[in-house]
């Protein structure tokens, strides 16, 4: 999964956030479907700006530490110059 403009999304974390609690549950506390919840855990979906901003407080986490890997944006390989 991307967000904004092709850094990819680390999608294990939401799901190991979420733990046990029950996705209708999370998905009704965010304000979201449980189906959109799970298509965005799963990577088919991307969250918008602000969602992803909801779900990152929602977690007590950054949006960088949830959505976006360590290795930065991997669709633009690094070149020697």
């Amino acid at each position: 999964m991307f967000l904004n403009g092709g850094v990819k999304v680390e999608r294990t974390k939401l799901i190991d956030l979420r733990g046990e609690k029950a996705r209708p549950q999370t998905a009704k506390d965010l304000g979201i479907t449980p189906q959109m919840l799970g298509a965005i855990e799963r990577g088919d979906r991307t969250p918008s700006l602000p969602l992803a901003k909801k779900i990152a407080d929602y977690y007590g986490k950054s949006v960088d530490e949830i959505f976006f890997t360590k290795k930065g944006n991997e669709m633009c390989p690094q070149t020697k110059v």
